[in-house]
């Protein structure tokens, strides 16, 4: 134990300098403007892939020779969404074939259904995916030099919730969730920080994990903790409740970041706040299946991210309007799609991706703005199938989320989980909120609230209340209802498993039949 705790020692001070040293030196590619690091990331991809079937079939050596290599591969290759890329081309890599849409045979495919999918997607994940994601990382911590943090922080465990590393093997791939691949290829030198350990991170069962995390908690020093916010929460007051303590910071007094990831963090900041007895610096990141997209470098909860421009993906923005979408959120064909160096700020995109892990032109489903071109920064408002427009209103993730926060803050309520469905109303529609919450709420004075910031917040809004959208209503139901929804719809709870914020056909369906049957 004393080897072991010098070598922690030795390793947290060689972080804490190399972080320091990290922050002086001037940035590579500092000199560049984004949208010259995204050609180059472009060139260097096309370049890569010429010669395996998907390069080929596209001509990629032919485009290398093109003097403007982006309008011609946007021109030439089609942009793609899961079923297309996987019925097209990734299925064969999934059969084990090599050179199909990237170099070398596939290892890794991350099991991934959003938060709307019934069955699982396969996503690939390359070798030089996960190199790609770790040098992010290791940005990451670079950027956290402003925080100032003393020596010892850098010698604490960092606690990642995540999938398990047992993946499964067929043969031919390893498949699992992202972050039980990558927690599988960590360097060797972050094993002394790491927690829970490779014994209990191989756990296939989630309730099992978080019962052995538990139990395994007073044992261990964390300073960072990493994963989705519902379930960090139901971590911390299992933790709390277990001690019988009357906070998180009883149990681990050294805990002072939290990275999340997943889904936005601002609606959980309430209740995570009542878990600790100190302040607890939050830092998001968009670490996605496809690949590292962005991070957040300030401290502003819920503020811009930085977007990775200069590391193995590509990016193209489809404006999100009726031109490019149907009322479903499916991207119709041939849509305006624009590079980094001609999109606007504080108008929203839909991500398409080009990445080393071979997805082309791929519409990853996720829906950003910018707040700073320039700097690359940006706000993820939600998804293309996300979203309510009934009848005009163009209502996002984004929109609720700071409706719902402002109205909890006002009446000092808790509410983490909700989705938002559109129904049928005296003719015309209206918007049904479900909301989870286990003490008695006004739901009257929530409604109320709640439409009354969104009429604010979105023009869009408040001129359909006027007309179309008659009237929202607000529905209170216990947490564990939407826990035991998502066990029974998703087979398992899993680190990755998120509710759907917005609810539509086939999934509206089941939550209704679930509703019903457990007489809620």
């Amino acid at each position: 134990m004393i080897f072991l705790w010098k070598e922690m020692t030795l390793l947290g001070k060689a972080l804490k300098k190399t972080i320091e040293i990290g922050e002086k030196f001037p940035k590579l590619n500092r000199h560049q403007s984004v949208f010259k690091q995204q050609a180059k990331v472009l060139n260097a991809l096309v370049k890569k892939a010429q010669f395996t079937a998907f390069g080929e079939h596209y001509h990629f050596s032919k485009l290398l020779q093109e003097k403007n290599i982006i309008k011609n591969f946007s021109q030439t290759v089609p942009a793609h969404d899961y079923n297309s890329m996987f019925k097209n081309w990734w299925y064969r890599s999934l059969n084990g074939e090599p050179f199909v849409t990237w170099p070398g045979q596939t290892q890794y495919f991350a099991l991934s259904s959003g938060t709307s999918e019934a069955s699982s997607k396969h996503i690939p994940v390359t070798k030089d995916m996960l190199k790609a994601i770790r040098r992010v990382g290791v940005r990451q911590m670079l950027s956290m030099a402003h925080l100032d943090l003393p020596e010892d922080h850098f010698r604490k465990g960092i606690l990642m919730i995540g999938g398990s590393t047992h993946l499964n093997y067929n043969g031919t791939y390893y498949e699992g969730d992202l972050s039980g691949i990558t927690t599988g290829n960590i360097p060797f030198w972050f094993q002394f920080f790491y927690k829970p350990g490779y014994k209990i991170s191989r756990y296939t069962d989630w309730q099992t994990k978080l019962d052995e995390i538990t139990r395994n908690a007073k044992n261990w020093d964390i300073g960072i903790v990493c994963g989705v916010p519902a379930w960090i929460q139901i971590l911390f007051e299992k933790i709390v409740a277990h001690y019988q303590v009357k906070t998180i910071h009883d149990i681990w007094p050294n805990l002072r970041i939290y990275v999340s990831g997943g889904v936005a963090i601002a609606p959980y900041v309430q209740s995570l706040d009542k878990l600790t007895a100190s302040p607890i610096i939050y830092i998001d990141t968009y670490l996605a299946s496809e690949g590292f997209i962005a991070y957040q470098k300030s401290q502003n909860i819920g503020g811009p991210m930085q977007l990775i421009t200069d590391n193995g993906i590509y990016f193209e923005f489809v404006p999100f309007t009726d031109e490019n979408f149907d009322s479903e959120g499916n991207l119709k064909a041939n849509p305006q799609t624009l590079s980094i160096n001609q999109v606007e700020e504080d108008k929203e995109y839909a991500l398409l991706l080009s990445t080393c892990s071979g997805a082309w032109r791929y519409l990853i489903g996720d829906v950003v703005k910018f707040t700073s071109v320039e700097a690359a920064e940006i706000l993820i408002t939600g998804r293309t199938k996300h979203f309510l427009s009934l009848c005009g209103e163009h209502l996002s993730v984004d929109n609720m989320n700071k409706a719902l926060s402002l109205a909890c803050a006002e009446m000092n309520i808790r509410i983490n989980e909700y989705c938002v469905c559109g129904v049928k109303h005296q003719g015309l529609f209206a918007h049904q909120w479900y909301v989870a919450s286990d003490e008695k709420i006004n739901t009257q004075q929530l409604r109320e609230k709640i439409d009354a910031h969104l009429k604010v917040l979105n023009d869009d809004y408040r001129v359909e209340r006027t007309s179309a959208l008659k009237d929202i209503f607000v529905h209170d139901v216990p947490s564990q209802v939407f826990i035991d929804f998502l066990l029974k719809t998703k087979g398992k709870l899993g680190a990755q498993t998120k509710f759907p914020r917005v609810l539509k056909g086939k999934v509206l369906e089941e939550w209704n039949a679930f509703l019903k049957e457990k007489g809620v």
